[in-house]
């Protein structure tokens, strides 16, 4: 029975700057999971390897017995040898292609399992997190690093292993059969080769990284654009645009050009090493070969290692360079996987039992960051199965209370607390499962219409999605589609108006049915003819539910049970509809000025 790669380790803080051995070391487990299919693959490895090396041997002595005058050869023996270099051909390259056969999986199962734990990952992430970054650079991040990981598991399984174990046969064939000039030589040939490459490609390292961070900034910066499509258009600003994008590309092109100029340094440098290297092996055969101390099949068998290795040891340079790009590109991915967590489940969390809760916030202070306050000491209850509405102008927090009672943020002072218990000690899935939320700012998903409202409860069936939407006065705008609940919502939602991508989102919350609801803004979007409606519908399913109002339009919270008017992120004033205005505070203000521009509306 397989067991699972071991999680990537999550340091606490920020991280350092990752090491290549950091990042190998990182992906070991992920080979080992398949430990089996590696032993077998490395054995099909070394005994390709062998048969390579064994190639040359028989063929030097295939040109040797061939060279003896005709009456003396038995005719056996070259058709043997014949058989035998047939044979050892066919074995290289079966062992080879048995090894790839065998580890395929590993390879494709280790990035399937990293990429799988990043998406995670990121999704684990607060909201501080992603807020802070741009999608498009974020992406292309994951995409480079994951499609990183198979390379660099192949060329190192598939070409650098390989040559190595080749170039030690070849030097103990060498060192055993000829002079040992000829293993100094090619040691020395490898050494020199190796450490030009080494020095060359970790000064190239650095303009690699800068590409790198120019192209995720130059994607990042399209992708932006083109999700706001719209207000580009708006503005008119299709040219500032475009300057814009040109002005990061012209970077990268910059950083490009450097980083080519210096490898056709590195490809001279390497290409001059092995011309030498060649040279000097010949010029000694040649010297073996006049002085009678070699034959002419020794000259060829020295000539075949040559090639042998001149092929391996010319590529081997390109994967270096390649692996080293490649340890780049996935250290940018791990460090998104070394991100610390700003939430973070307790060790000791409890399961939140779907049940009726009660909500109690217990003088909470919070800013999102150190410079800006947004609440000071709130302190408010809802009990179970009632409602409570938070009002106030834009800017007094109302928004926040919903994202820390969600848990995207941890309270800088005092509690949230369900049930009497603070939220902290719940774990954070089975939190969020007893939440349900209409947000400000609806954002769906780029496929259907029945998809974004199933998306609520991804089990319920047909009729209960069809039901969710008749509850948000949606199902009627549906039927009229051509496509009808099939009908594409394009990016972000953007195909529907914004009180339709409103209905959606209460539609999806109606069909998670949890025991919490909240309401941000939840029909501020919608017409007013459809906001009475739709309000009788959320007044309905509030019933039994402890419920959250954030509400701009106070004729959506009158029926409340309590309502908090919310004043620079303190509570101003609190009690019912009738209560407020009775006490003719800011409450009432803010009712008559809203009853007279109503009043005035056509």
């Amino acid at each position: 029975m397989r067991h699972s790669a071991p999680a990537l380790p999550l340091p606490a803080g920020q991280p350092a700057e990752r090491h290549d051995w950091q990042t190998i070391k990182t992906l070991l487990p992920y080979l080992w999971e398949w430990k089996w299919r590696v032993i077998i693959a490395l054995t099909c490895l070394i005994c390709a390897k062998v048969a390579n090396v064994a190639v040359p041997l028989v063929f030097k002595n295939l040109i040797d017995t061939l060279a003896i005058p005709r009456e003396q050869i038995w005719l056996a023996v070259p058709i043997g040898l014949l058989g035998a270099y047939g044979l050892l051909r066919f074995s290289s390259a079966m062992f080879q292609e048995f090894r790839e056969l065998v580890f395929a999986r590993v390879t494709q199962r280790a990035v399937r399992n990293i990429a799988l734990q990043v998406f995670e990952h990121l999704h684990a992430m607060s909201l501080r997190f992603h807020l802070d970054r741009q999608t498009g650079g974020l992406t292309r991040d994951i995409e480079r690093g994951t499609r990183s990981i198979g390379s660099l598991i192949s060329y190192s399984l598939y070409s650098i292993l390989p040559t190595v174990i080749e170039v030690l046969l070849v030097l103990g064939v060498l060192a055993v059969r000829y002079d040992v000039v000829f293993a100094l030589i090619t040691v020395g040939t490898l050494t020199a080769y190796v450490t030009y490459t080494i020095v060359v490609s970790n000064r190239r390292v650095a303009q690699r990284r800068l590409v790198n961070e120019l192209d995720s900034a130059a994607n990042a910066r399209a992708i932006d654009s083109l999700l706001n499509f719209e207000t580009v258009k708006y503005f008119n600003n299709e040219a500032w645009e475009k300057a814009r994008y040109d002005k990061q590309m012209k970077k990268w092109e910059t950083a490009q050009i450097d980083s080519q100029i210096s490898l056709a340094w590195l490809n001279l440098g390497q290409a001059g090493i092995i011309a030498v290297g060649v040279t000097l092996m010949m010029w000694r055969a040649a010297a073996g070969v006049t002085a009678g101390t070699m034959t002419v099949g020794d000259i060829v068998l020295v000539n075949a290692f040559l090639i042998q290795l001149y092929t391996p040891l010319n590529f081997l340079g390109i994967l270096y360079r390649e692996i080293r790009q490649a340890l780049t590109d996935i250290e940018r991915m791990f460090g998104l996987l070394g991100q610390n967590r700003e939430i973070q489940d307790a060790p000791d969390a409890v399961v939140l039992e779907p049940q009726p809760c009660s909500v109690r916030f217990e003088a909470v202070d919070f800013s999102y960051d150190a410079n800006r306050a947004i609440l000071h000491g709130v302190d408010f209850d809802i009990p179970v199965g009632q409602t409570l509405a938070v009002v106030g102008h834009s800017g007094s927090g109302k928004s926040t209370l919903a994202r820390l009672l969600y848990r995207f943020y941890d309270v800088q002072g005092g509690s949230v607390r369900i049930n009497g218990r603070d939220i902290r000690q719940f774990t954070q899935a089975s939190l969020r499962a007893a939440i349900g939320i209409v947000p400000q700012d609806t954002v769906l998903f780029n496929d259907t219409i029945f998809y974004n409202i199933q998306y609520g409860r991804p089990s319920a069936g047909h009729d209960e999605v069809i039901a969710a939407a008749r509850a948000a006065h949606l199902h009627d705008f549906i039927e009229g589609l051509p496509d009808k609940y099939e009908t594409k919502v394009g990016e972000r939602g953007l195909k529907l108006s914004g009180g339709e991508k409103q209905r959606v989102a209460i539609a999806r919350a109606l069909l998670k049915n949890p025991p919490i609801l909240i309401f941000d803004e939840a029909t501020s979007a919608l017409d007013s003819r459809t906001e009475k409606a739709i309000q009788a519908e959320l007044d309905l399913a509030a019933l039994g539910r402890t419920t959250l109002i954030i509400a701009h339009r106070l004729s959506t919270v009158m029926n409340a049970h309590q309502i908090l008017v919310l004043d620079k992120g303190r509570v101003l004033e609190r009690g019912s509809h009738r209560e407020l205005l009775e006490r003719n505070g800011a409450y009432a203000q803010m009712w008559a000025l809203q009853q007279e521009q109503e009043s005035q509306q056509p």
